[in-house]
Formats: C-alpha cells, sequence, structure tokens
C-alpha cells in the first residue's frame, strides 16, 4: 500500500508536469526548411479557446475531477501543484493543437473550424474518461496526418512534379488562399513526439488522484452519515443479520397467520378430553 502511494505521488507531482512542460514547450517549435534553424511559435487565439472546450470536455467526461485536485481538506502546498498542473495541462492542450494546425492562411481556418465544430459536438455527448481518450487520440492523428503527411508533401519545395502540379492547382482554385509555410521534414517527427507525449499524459491523468487519508470505509461512513434516520436503522440491522447469520424475515400477513394456527392448535390440545386408562380385569 505504501509503495503505491509513492508510485502516485511520483506521476502526480513529477511525471505529469514533467510531460506537459515538455509538450508546452515542443508543440510551438518549428524546423526551418532552408536555414535549419530552430522557430518557436506562440499558440495563436484560437488555440487557447479550444484548449478552454478541452478543458470542459475533460471535466465533463469526468477525467478531471476538479474537486478531487484542488479541495480545502487537502494541505496547501499540494493544492498548489495540482493546480499548476492542471494548468500545465491547459496550455499543453493549447500546443497540441498549435501543432496540428497550419499556422497561417486559409487552410489555418478551416482546420480551426474543423476543430471547434468538434469539441462543440463532443461537449454533448456521452463520454467516460476512456472513451474520451480515445476519441481525442483519433482526433489529434487525423489532423496530424493532414497537416504533416498530406500538405507537408503537396507544399514540398523538394517534391516531384505530380506534387508541384496538384499545389498549384489547388492554389489556382483557391486564388492563392491555400499557400501555408513549408518547414523541415524533422518537424513531423516533432510533432509527432508531442502529440505522443501528450496522450500519454491524458492516459496517465485517469483517474484522478486518489486522496492518501480516502479509503473506502471512509466514503461509506460518508454516505452512512446522509442518509435519514430510519435508512440507518436499516443499515445497521443488516449489517448485524450479516454478523449473526442469515435471518429470513416473514412479511406481517404471514406472521400473523402463523401464530393464528398456533392458537388454534394449542386451543384444540387443550379442550379434548382426557381418558382415564382402565385396567383390565383380571
Amino acid at each position: 500500500m505504501g509503495q503505491r502511494s509513492k508510485n502516485r505521488a511520483l506521476v502526480r507531482f513529477v511525471l505529469l508536469p514533467t510531460i506537459f512542460l515538455l509538450v508546452v514547450l515542443l508543440g510551438g517549435l518549428r524546423i526551418d526548411a532552408q536555414t535549419r534553424a530552430f522557430i518557436f511559435l506562440p499558440p495563436p487565439l484560437i488555440t487557447l479557446i479550444l484548449a478552454v472546450l478541452l478543458m470542459l470536455l475533460f471535466a465533463r467526461g469526468r477525467l478531471i475531477k476538479f474537486e478531487g485536485w484542488v479541495s480545502s481538506d487537502r494541505p496547501a502546498l499540494t493544492n498548489v501543484s495540482h493546480a499548476l498542473t492542471l494548468l500545465a495541462l491547459f496550455f499543453a492542450s493549447a500546443q497540441a493543437l498549435n501543432s496540428v494546425m497550419p499556422e497561417s492562411g486559409l487552410l489555418h481556418w478551416l482546420f480551426s473550424f474543423f476543430l471547434l465544430w468538434t469539441l462543440l459536438n463532443n461537449q454533448f455527448a456521452g463520454f467516460d474518461a476512456r472513451k474520451l481518450v480515445r476519441s481525442l487520440s483519433v482526433l489529434f492523428g487525423t489532423a496530424f496526418a493532414l497537416k504533416h503527411l498530406l500538405l507537408a508533401s503537396l507544399y514540398a519545395p523538394e517534391g516531384g512534379w505530380l506534387r508541384r502540379l496538384s499545389g498549384a492547382l489547388l492554389e489556382g482554385v483557391s486564388l492563392g488562399t491555400l499557400d501555408t509555410e513549408s518547414f523541415a521534414p524533422a518537424t513531423g517527427y516533432i510533432s509527432f513526439f508531442t502529440l505522443a507525449l501528450y496522450v500519454v499524459g491524458l492516459i496517465l491523468l485517469a483517474p484522478t488522484p486518489h486522496r492518501d487519508e480516502e479509503h473506502e470505509a471512509h466514503k461509506l461512513l460518508r454516505a452512512y452519515e446522509k442518509l435519514p434516520h430510519g435508512e440507518r436503522l436499516a443499515v445497521r440491522e443488516a449489517i448485524q443479520a450479516e454478523q449473526t447469520g442469515p435471518v429470513i424475515e416473514l412479511p406481517a400477513a404471514k406472521r400473523a397467520a402463523d401464530d393464528e394456527d398456533e392458537l388454534d392448535e394449542e386451543t384444540v390440545i387443550k379442550s379434548k378430553p382426557k381418558t382415564s386408562q382402565r385396567n383390565p380385569k383380571s
């Protein structure tokens, strides 16, 4: 039990903040295609709005129980640490979205509308923690494939004539509004590693941190205190019956009928005349 508490504390106070801070740092990292220099892009405003929707979705899908992370029953340092972890999760969500969205142009707004529409619809869908993580993994995986596989191959400067032709056709149809920045292929690897870290963090995030001082007995006691007086008596009688053995209770009508039968039998026995035994004549 002590080792389990240590492992939970290690994940909660060390591993989760480290993962989310790495996502924050890597989510905006790009590598220039020409100079191979590192470029850090801050998250756009739309990614912050999408991150708010993600946090609401986490709360609705019970991936995060805010009352389990920040509570007046916890020490102040624990509450501060948990609050900073949730803040890191918020910015990590924004940077994970930043890594799978085009940086500018019409494609940036098309991706933004796609993600916004999906997250708004998910607010009204039924999710538990596991289904929510799987759904978000598919969502981020789809956005990653569209940006770093499809669009990167279309706009790659070293691509073949077919890629250049399809890119030129798209630009001609859209009047140049589909133009996007091109980065080095290593940017896709960084984005993939960032999304993998983010999904691992979401998996470790569920379930909500357990309170070390809380066990099932404490939860049962608190639930018992909330019961009315009559139900408390019923619970105590059930516990006593379980300790002393199974007690089969008959309905009231059945018990009354059995009592009447016993009284009738006693009356018949009492009213029956006693016959004296006569000795046979010798």
